[in-house]
């Protein structure tokens, strides 16, 4: 069960791993996306179709009609990577090994829905995969292994995920063959340490420029690609794409003035400057700073909001 590019390594390393067999996969049904708003399959369904593997799409499991598709398949166990449903219980109770989650986070820090994100934001140096047994709880269930992995000053969420999805892939068909034959039980949580990492929203990634030149750049890298970081300009949202911090930057514009600096535009914050590198006005393309300095000659000495 899986939906994103997250979910494509593990699904890929299922199919290709010999002493497993995929009898079916679950993903969610196509959605809208794109300026004209076509319904667009998930890159899960893409992969099952590319593979001529069993495919279902339900709205919903909590129905009896999803449930008893997934009965005629009669997994040994059901593996979840970012499916975008919370199992019921009689699904969890369905498969005799139970249903395995591959999180991107060491739990039982960042459980919940944006795990990467919330690493970033924290300014973590370290993350990680967990393989754990899904129960009622959300994220709560007990570990089957886990794995480290250093989370880079210039990592995005999308090329930490990346990293993240290969690295929860190869861990999950490393443990599943130990975890069948019964040679790995799975450990509770840790009681302490817990930390929750809630969905993001839009309006979320908008900047603050109150706060320091180190928290904004974490934010536009936590924010990108998805949901975006933004700020207004004149009114107009303006995305920033690319940024680096300039924390021992001192003078006296206000924060969210729009300073230049050698290599081009940068802004004032609460504390440090953060250069401006890539960023995409309402209604625009995407442009690096020099170009959109170009266009924009009265962005330098301007105020964001």
């Amino acid at each position: 069960m899986g939906t994103p590019e997250f979910a494509v390594p593990t699904l890929t390393a299922l199919i290709e791993a010999p002493s497993l067999d995929v009898v079916g996969i679950v993903t969610q049904p196509d959605r809208p996306a794109g300026r004209g708003r076509r319904l667009t399959p998930s890159p899960v369904k893409r992969v099952a179709l590319e593979r001529g593997l069993p495919l279902m799409q339900p709205r919903s499991l909590h129905t009896p009609e999803a449930l008893a598709q997934l009965a005629t398949w009669r997994p040994d166990v059901i593996v979840v990577a970012a499916f975008g449903q919370i199992l019921r219980q009689d699904v969890l109770d369905l498969p005799p090994h139970g249903c395995l989650n591959v999180h991107a986070s060491l739990l039982p820090r960042w459980r919940g829905a944006a795990p990467v994100a919330a690493a970033i934001l924290a300014g973590d140096e370290v993350t990680g995969v967990t393989i754990m047994r899904i129960d009622a709880g959300l994220d709560t269930g007990p570990i089957l292994a886990q794995r480290e992995e250093p989370i880079r000053p210039d990592d995005t969420r999308a090329r930490l995920g990346k990293r993240l999805a290969r690295l929860g892939a190869a861990l999950l068909v490393e443990t599943l063959p130990v975890y069948l034959a019964g040679d790995l039980l799975p450990r509770p949580q840790p009681e302490e340490g817990v930390t929750y990492a809630r969905q993001l929203r839009k309006e979320d990634g908008r900047l603050d420029w109150s706060h320091s030149a180190i928290e904004l750049d974490r934010r536009v890298r936590a924010f990108t690609p998805q949901p975006g970081a933004f700020t207004l300009w004149r009114g107009r949202r303006l995305k920033v794409l690319r940024a680096v911090p300039l924390p021992t930057w001192r003078g006296d514009a206000p924060p969210g003035t729009v300073i230049a600096v050698a290599d081009g535009a940068a802004v004032a914050t609460g504390e440090g400057a953060l250069r401006l590198e890539e960023v995409q006005l309402a209604g625009k393309r995407p442009m690096d700073i020099a170009a959109f300095l170009r266009g924009q000659r009265d962005f330098v000495g301007s105020r964001l909001d």
